[in-house]
């Protein structure tokens, strides 16, 4: 079945949802752009752009979609025991664009990876626009794990992670979780089931679409790096 097409001179409006196909799961659009209102406007309803090079951009809205609730990510004692060594500096918004360029990187995936040049130039200006955030990761002077995404209200839509020494990517998640956890009602989105098990709920489509509301209707800071 053919998925409709998004002229990208037209307001960024999405079909609802519901009509995204089954097979492949979630595909609900083609086209459109990365500009910044296409990015809040897709995000705002539980849709993210995913695509390879030399494609359009595809919008996505898979069901079911995987939350991830700070409160209830368990933290291994060889994790606490490693990051009370303090052996690792964490920082927030220091260095964006070196962590989604590692992202991009990292693990031999140059190339191989949808985080297309368009897409690092879109999160790159959504950062300068203050939605998208990074944590990082440091021994000494070198960055050596991080990650990043969306911050819209009480939700953080993760995007991407990296990790040059074991742990760092764990150590980043962690520091995320802590400080969404300062938020009453705060979770975690994240594209792929990854991340830690522990805390993942399955969220239906329908409902997820629901959270992404309500997280945007509530700005609260409450004491985040944000």
């Amino acid at each position: 079945m053919p998925v409709p097409w998004l002229d990208p001179m037209d307001a960024p409006v999405f079909p609802c949802t519901s009509r995204a196909l089954a097979d492949p799961n979630g595909l609900l659009a083609a086209g459109g752009s990365l500009d910044a209102d296409w990015l809040l406007a897709a995000y705002r309803e539980g849709i993210f752009p995913w695509y390879e090079e030399g494609q359009p951009v595809l919008w996505w809205a898979p069901d079911p979609r995987l939350v991830l609730d700070p409160g209830r990510v368990a933290v291994s004692r060889s994790l606490r025991k490693l990051i009370r060594k303090q052996i690792y500096r964490i920082s927030f918004d220091t260095a964006f664009t070196s962590v989604i360029e590692a992202c991009q990187t990292s693990g031999g995936r140059e190339n191989a990876t949808w985080i297309t040049p368009e897409m690092k130039a879109a999160y790159v200006n959504l950062h300068r626009l203050g939605h998208a955030h990074s944590v990082e990761v440091w021994r000494d002077e070198f960055l050596v794990g991080g990650l990043y995404g969306i911050a819209l209200g009480k939700a953080f839509f993760g995007e991407s992670m990296f990790s040059l020494v074991p742990n760092a990517s764990k150590i980043a998640f962690w520091a995320l979780s802590a400080s969404r956890r300062r938020l009453s009602g705060g979770y975690r989105s994240s594209r792929k089931a990854n991340g830690p098990k522990e805390g993942r709920i399955p969220d239906s489509r329908t409902h997820f679409r629901t959270r992404c509301r309500y997280a945007r209707a509530s700005f609260e800071r409450m004491g985040l790096p944000w």
